[in-house]
């Protein structure tokens, strides 16, 4: 008879299991992962039911992006600090939807780690029933005790000790990486545990799709739209031409991208010199979770996680997927297109 519970490994046990590969961890990391995991479920359970307690629709203002904040935009935000504030863990956090640091209660003692994330990606369509995710970012303070300060939320990707993103579809998925390899979790609901499904995710070296919203097309530089154009057309020894899919929600499109590789974009373009997403909350983690799969994430001209950032709510443009694509884009943004 097979031992099937011996090949349940819960995220919990996963966390512990990573660990222990690290002989001088005190359990406080573990601890993190522990609460923010049962921040994601708290808020799996209100999406699958949102209509029908009332969570659907704008909350009436905007965030700091000038853009619509959901009323589940703003549970999730909340859900996540009052999750995570008390449990010692970290010193400060961040989010997309707020202007300024979060500091954590008086009260409760600070640890030594930072937490940074968008609660909601893809809230725009919400009430369209789009799967939408969760992203986060976990780095080491920088400061010596006490409460953190902005420059513990505004280090380079490369200092992350961990990123991941939740994706809550027709199931609900955790993937994360601690640098030791890219790890999927989907959710159980009959048990409320995240089980591992997707063990060592490496994406493709190269892929048959390409994402991006073509409406902005006009507004691209040549080299981008010259890429675009070569992907469209024929060439069977080249594997061409790419298939086009976009969802429009961040984490919905790049976790595409990474089980069945190619390339997602964001460029800039003449009215967003900056690009438009966000640095801290949505390039960083994803590039780690990237890399570590073996992908490629670029700005269009250098290494996403090589970036010093200048501010807490700095955009930037984003290119991330398959080696062979991402190689083949940046050649067409210098003007070496084939």
């Amino acid at each position: 008879m097979v031992d099937t519970l011996s090949k349940v490994v819960t995220i919990e046990r996963h966390i512990i299991e990573q660990e222990r590969l690290h002989p001088d961890a005190t359990g406080d990391f573990s601890g993190l992962l522990h609460d923010l995991t049962l921040a994601v479920k708290l808020i799996w359970r209100e999406t699958s039911k949102a209509g029908l307690v009332n969570l659907l629709g704008s909350a009436g203002k905007e965030n700091i992006h000038g853009d619509q904040v959901k009323k589940l935009d703003v549970f999730a935000d909340e859900t996540i600090y009052k999750a995570m504030d008390h449990g010692g863990h970290l010193c400060v956090m961040a989010s997309e939807e707020n202007e300024k640091i979060l500091y954590l209660p008086e009260k409760y003692p600070k640890g030594k780690y930072v937490l940074l994330y968008d609660p909601l990606d893809g809230s725009s369509n919400i009430d369209a029933n789009v799967s939408i995710g969760t992203i986060f970012s976990i780095y080491k303070r920088i400061s010596a005790d006490g409460n953190g300060t902005e420059a513990d939320c505004t280090q380079q990707g490369l200092k992350q000790i961990a990123a991941g993103y939740i994706i809550y579809g027709s199931s609900t998925m955790l993937v994360y990486t601690t640098g030791e390899g890219v790890f999927g979790f989907t959710l159980d609901p009959s048990i409320g545990e995240f089980l591992l499904s997707h063990e060592n995710i490496k994406i493709p070296e190269k892929g048959k799709i390409y994402s991006v919203n073509e409406g902005n097309y006009k507004y691209w530089d040549e080299g981008v739209k010259k890429y675009i154009k070569y992907l469209q057309e024929e060439d069977k020894n080249e594997s061409r031409p790419y298939s086009l899919r976009y969802i429009g929600s961040l984490v919905s499109d790049f976790h595409r991208t990474l089980l069945y590789g190619g390339i997602f974009m964001y460029p800039a373009d003449i009215r967003n010199k900056k690009g438009k997403l966000r640095l801290m909350y949505e390039a960083n983690p994803l590039a780690m979770i990237l890399e570590q799969a073996g992908g490629v994430a670029i700005d269009g001209e250098k290494r996403i996680l090589e970036i010093k950032p200048e501010s807490l709510h700095q955009k930037t443009p984003l290119f991330l997927g398959s080696k062979f694509d991402i190689k083949t884009c940046k050649e067409f943004i210098d003007g070496r297109e084939l």
